[in-house]
């Protein structure tokens, strides 16, 4: 059975549970004429494995461009349930599913990315087995309808970075049981002083009047209440904040008791504050930087699902291998599970939303109805530390300054996002033009060094009021950072987006001097690399499709993206060529720390060559300075110590070094180490002769 495990970590009543993924019957509907009559009268040759996708590879049919499919199995009660009420859960189905069992139809529901249950206890009428109906209608034409990445026919605007489409169930899908009345939802949020827990906790049905509900944290006291739609304050003796270094988690359970029987549900959540102080972000009242990297939630043979849980542990260590503390899963709302194991390993994430293709009113209607769901899903996760809604005008037509209904549309998402939760600031149009927001984010790209550290400039100079943005073809707009045209507020800045280079190496490089160049600037609050794996046709990944490394050039991405990273004071030439230098073979420039920590440190710059393109012998960040291969003495290569401050970027140290003889060519290698000869942060320059 693929994806055998729970699937609802953050609401779990696994203690009467069933997996439906497996073998399904199967039965293409190319015209989208047939009924569930017509279907029972004949076999149904073809089989599909849930929850990929019909056009993936895994799901054993990939089909492609069908617009209509029905999926159909028997389902078997267990006899311990007799009593209960049974409910039909699905993960997500893209676009529109409609229910049936043994005939009777149970319900439909309209949207890709969110989940949804019918009880099917009626229509079941007392037998121990049914033979469950799902109708999937997945238009070609996605524009009006929230489908993110996506491909759509005809084409959405941003076609050129558009995938497979997702077809049919594309999440587990699974059976349970729980008495008439029950446990509806638990919402659990932090107290204002981090010293409790406040769960917000809704029952349904008809016993709910003389119902009790007792919960309790793991450790702490239980707390008995009358049921209905309450709020429970659990205090916490000496509170462990959650956070990326220490992800400690609470463990709280809620049961109901009432005439119709016991019902329970495990959850948990952590103590942590995410809040906006200005121009900063912070996190439990220390600075917080994103080292942001794009992840878009495909795999290669199963498309949006993951192949199993393990492929959601590995994205996450592969993004903290590489030096990022946050991952921004784009255009998506993924899998429960990934923000499970984001909450354990301490990963932060921002999350949003998929986009439709165009803008109406139809289609802001279903990019509005994500939202709602979204809260109620992933609120109590402490890794999500962002949300986000609009991406780029994605669905907006490209045209948020000019059209006032556009601007309503990005306003009223924004305030309703905030109306269901206020303690994560939100992002309403990343990238892009800004109408109500808590950051302000931009995505710059540019191949050239120059072109690009000029954007990055002018943009946090606070008196900009707008940036150049390319669309494609050679067209180049400037985009309002502000609908209205004014000046930002005084919020966090972010480069929500950027990377460049055709080849792996060129990306590597691109990196390397990007971010340091990003790091320069102190008023930054941060940046989100695009991205950590390619996909498909997308080549601009750290990772390869499949996971496996990719050539970085000697550039690795955890050297990039470290709490302490040196920033060179030069205009890099080109990949293999950073600095050309004359007959004297002299390089000569100055370094520069910047240091992301909790107090002051004073670090030596140390510099060694070697050849061009290659990395660092067995030199570390993290580890001991020492010998390089060759013999070179890294403790011995230390040029000036300089003080750094947190956050600051520090005054000059200056290196000068010849290039080696009988080269042409070779990279100089750059450590910051700290006071007990520890490298705390590596960078390189590729120096060539002119």
């Amino acid at each position: 059975m693929p994806r055998p495990e729970y699937p609802r970590p953050h609401f779990d009543r696994s203690y009467a549970w069933q997996s439906l993924n497996g073998t399904w019957e199967f039965a293409a509907d190319p015209h989208g004429t047939a009924t569930p009559a017509e279907l029972s009268a004949r076999p149904w040759p073809q089989r599909i494995t849930v929850p990929f996708a019909w056009e993936t590879e895994a799901s054993g049919v990939g089909a492609h461009w069908l617009e209509h499919g029905w999926y159909r199995r028997t389902v078997s009660v267990p006899e311990e349930w007799r009593g209960l009420r049974v409910v039909l859960h699905f993960g997500a189905v893209h676009h529109h599913a409609t229910v049936w069992v043994d005939g009777v139809e149970v319900g439909a529901h309209e949207g890709g990315y969110t989940p949804f249950a019918f009880d099917i206890t009626d229509a079941l009428a007392g037998r121990d087995h049914g033979t469950v109906l799902v109708r999937v209608h997945a238009p070609v034409d996605k524009r009006e309808i929230v489908h993110g990445k996506q491909r759509s026919v005809p084409r959405d605007d941003y076609d050129d970075c558009a995938f497979t489409p997702t077809s049919g169930i594309w999440q587990p899908v699974w059976l349970e049981a729980r008495p008439a009345t029950h446990i509806a939802s638990v919402a659990l949020a932090p107290s204002e002083g981090l010293d409790a827990i406040v769960a917000d906790i809704a029952v349904a049905g008809p016993a709910a009047a003389g119902a009790r509900l007792t919960v309790q944290a793991v450790g702490g006291e239980p707390v008995s209440v009358p049921a209905g739609s309450v709020r429970v304050v659990l205090p916490v003796a000496s509170p462990r904040l959650w956070s990326p270094a220490d992800p400690y988690l609470y463990g709280v359970t809620v049961t109901l008791d009432s005439a119709d029987g016991s019902d329970q549900v495990g959850c948990s959540t952590g103590l942590r504050r995410i809040e906006t102080d200005g121009d900063r972000l912070l996190l439990n009242g220390e600075r917080l930087y994103v080292r942001g990297v794009l992840d878009q939630g495909y795999w290669p043979r199963t498309g949006l699902t993951a192949p199993d849980d393990q492929a959601f542990v590995t994205d996450l260590e592969l993004a903290r291998e590489a030096g990022f503390n946050v991952v921004r899963k784009h255009l998506k709302l993924e899998d429960p599970r990934f923000l499970h194991h984001a909450d354990r390993l301490g990963m932060l994430v921002w999350a949003e939303p998929a986009s439709t293709g165009t803008f109406g009113e139809r289609a802001a209607a279903r990019f509005e109805a994500q939202i709602a769901p979204m809260v109620a899903r992933d609120g109590n996760h402490p890794s999500v530390v962002v949300w986000g809604l609009y991406n780029e005008e994605w669905g907006l037509d490209w045209d948020v300054p000019g059209d006032e209904a556009k601007q309503a549309a990005v306003r009223r998402a924004y305030d309703l996002l905030k109306e269901l939760d206020d303690t994560r600031p939100v992002a309403d149009n990343s990238g892009w033009t800004h109408v109500a927001t808590d950051l302000v984010d931009w995505h710059v790209y540019d191949e050239t060094p120059a072109g690009w550290s000029a954007k990055v400039r002018a943009l946090l100079d606070r008196d900009a009021t707008d940036f150049p943005v390319g669309l494609g073809g050679g067209t180049v707009v400037r985009k309002r950072l502000m609908a209205d045209g004014g000046t930002v507020p005084e919020l966090p800045h972010l480069n929500s987006e950027y990377g460049g280079g055709k080849t792996s190496v060129e990306r590597g490089w691109n990196q390397r001097w990007q971010t340091a160049e990003l790091r320069r600037h102190d008023l930054l609050s941060g940046y989100v690399w695009t991205e950590l794996y390619d996909v498909e046709h997308e080549m601009a990944g750290v990772y390869a499709f499949d996971r496996s490394r990719k050539d970085d050039g000697g550039n690795p991405a955890a050297h990039a993206h470290a709490d302490t990273v040196l920033v060179v004071d030069l205009e890099p030439a080109a990949p293999g060529r950073d600095l050309v230098v004359g007959a004297d073979r002299k390089a000569a420039f100055d370094v520069r720390i910047s240091y992301h920590g909790p107090r002051p440190e004073r670090f030596a710059v140390a510099a060694v060559w070697g050849p061009v393109m290659g990395h660092p012998g067995g030199i570390t960040v993290g580890g001991r300075g020492g010998e390089l291969p060759g013999g070179a003495d890294l403790s011995g290569s230390a040029a000036a110590a300089v003080t750094v401050e947190p956050y600051r970027l520090s005054e000059p140290v200056h290196v000068a070094e010849s290039l080696p003889e009988g080269v042409s060519a070779a990279r100089l290698h750059l450590f910051a180490l700290g006071p007990d000869g520890t490298v705390r942060g590596a960078t390189c320059v590729d120096v060539a002769v002119g």
